[in-house]
């Protein structure tokens, strides 16, 4: 029952989490203990948030009633996110990739066979197939961008980030919303660099006052709150883009602590 949209980002996102796996293969057993830029968790808390929640989602894909009933049973789900890394402790670091392998690979399947017109559950509202596989491309992404941070290696960017991206500009609303604060009515533009070199990545209206661009990756760091605007070469007109960019946040959720300005030094190119 698939369809070229869902093939393609069942895909992408078996590609993304190779990208992750690759690295960490290359790590020694040590590395899994190192802390990251996230509070409290180390790269072995990284994965295990990923393998556990591919298995999440696989269950809201191909058992919605078996994850309702989980959701229903959770309490506080920041408790039960923050609970996934201790609980697997006793992993090395090759059984966790044994682990998150599995796991991704069954929600993949499971993808490619369920109904792409049905909506499926998850924490907040229920949302598309299409729309849940993007949300595990980001945040993939996201977390291996806190894991390749701590390791100190550099992971290059590749055209997968406009999925990112993509959600980082739907969130537009919701990150005024999560603070607390008023959705602007002035629209920004949004236009990012393809990093494997296509054309520019383009929403909203080019005449728009307000407006975002520069590279994908910068912009793709910032909403998913891995980088302080200030560390980027995101170049920003207009007070309402601004503002944006202070508080955007692509993950649904409460509102993010983001990360200070200086926590990673100063890019190429920015003052």
């Amino acid at each position: 029952m698939s369809t070229p949209i869902i093939e393609g980002l069942v895909e992408d996102l078996a590609a993304e989490k190779l990208g992750l796996v690759t690295i960490l293969s290359q790590q020694p057993p040590s590395a899994w203990s190192t802390p990251t830029p996230a509070p409290r968790w180390a790269v072995h808390d990284q994965v295990a948030h990923l393998a556990h929640f591919d298995h999440v989602t696989r269950l809201c894909v191909s058992d919605p009633l078996a994850f309702i009933a989980l959701r229903d049973e959770m309490g506080d789900l920041q408790t039960y996110v923050d609970a996934v890394g201790p609980a697997n402790t006793g992993r090395t670091g090759a059984e966790m990739l044994q682990w998150w392998d599995h796991e991704n690979l069954l929600l993949r399947d499971a993808a490619l066979v369920a109904d792409p017109t049905e909506r499926v559950p998850w924490f907040g509202p229920s949302m598309s197939l299409a729309s849940k596989l993007t949300a595990r491309i980001m945040e993939t992404w996201a977390h291996g961008q806190d894991v390749v941070d701590a390791l100190g290696v550099v992971r290059p960017p590749t055209s997968r980030l406009k999925h990112v991206a993509r959600i980082g500009v739907l969130a537009f609303p919701n990150s005024f919303v999560t603070r607390g604060l008023d959705v602007p009515d002035v629209p920004v533009s949004v236009s990012l660099e393809d990093p494997e070199g296509g054309e520019p990545w383009r929403w909203g209206d080019e005449a728009s006052t307000d407006s975002v661009s520069g590279p994908a990756e910068d912009f793709c760091l910032v909403v998913t709150q891995r980088r302080h605007v200030d560390d980027t070469r995101l170049s920003i007109r207009g007070d309402v883009a601004r503002r944006w960019m202070e508080v955007a946040q692509a993950f649904a959720g409460p509102a993010g602590d983001g990360r200070q300005a200086g926590q990673f030094g100063t890019p190429s190119g920015v003052a």
